[in-house]
């Protein structure tokens, strides 16, 4: 699938493969925003999780990635784990993109709500959902998620856990980028 931004752009986005691994370690390092794993994890994301984990590609080079899964004790919802976009290709519709492919994919034909979980202050990721509920014209809430203390050490915020949906029928998924962001 190739999606055509908004500045004329032709980034390609794919399934993640393991040979990405590295690739999305670094995109996600240099996000400055999201928890790092480590290499070894995104490898095995792109493996074991790849129909649904995506990554943009741009003249060869992986600019944005987003890891998600279909929860197994609910079919219907499908939790994004991370979304990242490198610095230098930013505000130019990539992470829109990358949503949109994803839950336009077959295998998530019978999601009907999206989850993530966000810091309060990650202003980006809120706005990038919320944007995501306008374009396709359902509901985002916003409710407690993961609190503070369950993470070890003192420097991670608590994390809200953003529910979109109820989404419609699989045509209505594709087409959702407007080329924003």
């Amino acid at each position: 699938m190739t999606e055509t931004l908004a500045q004329e752009t032709a980034v390609t986005i794919r399934k993640a493969r393991p040979e990405d691994g590295r690739h999305i370690w670094q995109t996600v390092a240099d996000s400055g925003r999201l928890d790092v794993n480590s290499a070894y994890c995104y490898i095995m994301l792109a493996a074991y999780f790849k129909d649904t984990c995506l990554v943009a590609e741009l003249d060869g080079r992986i600019v944005g990635f987003v890891s998600a899964f279909i929860q197994p004790s609910d079919r219907e919802v499908l939790f994004v784990w991370q979304i990242a976009v490198s610095r230098d290709y930013r505000k130019r519709g990539i992470a829109d993109s990358l949503l949109s492919s994803l839950i336009a994919l077959d295998r998530c034909r019978e999601v009907r709500y999206i989850e993530a979980t966000i810091s309060p202050d990650n202003a980006a990721s809120h706005r990038l959902f919320a944007g995501l509920a306008d374009r396709l014209g359902t509901r985002r809430t916003v409710a407690s998620g993961f609190a503070a203390e369950l993470f070890p050490g003192s420097q991670h915020e608590a994390e809200q856990l953003v529910r979109i949906g109820p989404l419609g029928s699989q045509s209505n998924r594709t087409n959702t980028n407007k080329g924003e962001s």
